[in-house]
């Protein structure tokens, strides 16, 4: 088994199996969930598979089966399903743990404050493409979030990725090469500010942010229509 496919295991499986919780019974929100990630994954395949042609990220073959579909691994593949699925999990789980919707008088202000940095950093580093098409995208779906679609769970959502950051850190980390040899995904500088979190490209973390924000804000709507 590949090193990439085990993380993506190791990564769903906990989250999986508790699912099943009699108390949670996360299994019944496979039908809005499903949908949540096919549609997101629907920008961000198109997004990694430009990406990975203009070498901006790559991956280390030792570290893959070997099976591409649309000359993508299908680890990747398989990191939109299996991600996305445990941070979900995460999020419903401290929505039944924790009652109290710390964040969510903070909306705006966090809102905010993450359109102007980023917006702010995609004008200085417009030339290095990740930095910028990353940034970019997160501040027009967090100017929708703000003014379009105005989300009563993004509250939760913020307090739940704080919690989020912690296997983002332990997940990313040795995809970028901590406590392994080699990379399995590795980056090129160039297209990006140069700052690492430990290993991590601090582009990752939005990345990471938008990506979860979509699956939560699709999520919630069909639950919402269904």
């Amino acid at each position: 088994m590949s090193t990439y496919l085990t993380i993506n295991l190791l990564s769903i499986s906990i989250p999986f199996l508790a699912g099943f919780d009699r108390r949670l019974k996360f299994y019944r929100q496979w039908k809005y969930l499903f949908p949540a990630m096919l549609l997101t994954m629907m920008l961000f395949i198109p997004w990694d598979v430009i990406f990975t042609e203009r070498e901006i990220w790559g991956f280390t073959p030792k570290y893959l089966s070997g099976i591409d579909i649309i000359n993508l691994p299908i680890e990747e593949w398989l990191f939109f399903i299996a991600i996305p699925y445990a941070c979900v999990f995460t999020y419903e789980s401290l929505k039944y743990l924790v009652k109290k919707d710390y964040l969510q008088r903070y909306v705006s202000h966090i809102n905010y404050s993450l359109i102007i940095v980023l917006g702010v950093l995609a004008v200085i580093y417009h030339d290095h493409a990740y930095t910028f098409v990353t940034f970019s995208l997160t501040v027009i779906f967090l100017l929708m979030q703000q003014f379009v679609i105005r989300g009563k769970y993004l509250g939760r959502f913020y307090f739940s990725f704080l919690f989020v950051l912690v296997p983002f850190f332990i997940v990313n980390g040795i995809l970028t090469g901590s406590f392994i040899e080699d990379q399995v995904v590795w980056y090129n500088d160039a297209e990006n500010m140069g700052i690492r979190m430990f290993t991590i490209p601090v582009e990752d973390s939005v990345y990471a942010l938008l990506m979860l924000m979509m699956n939560v804000s699709i999520y919630e709507f069909l639950k919402s229509k269904y």
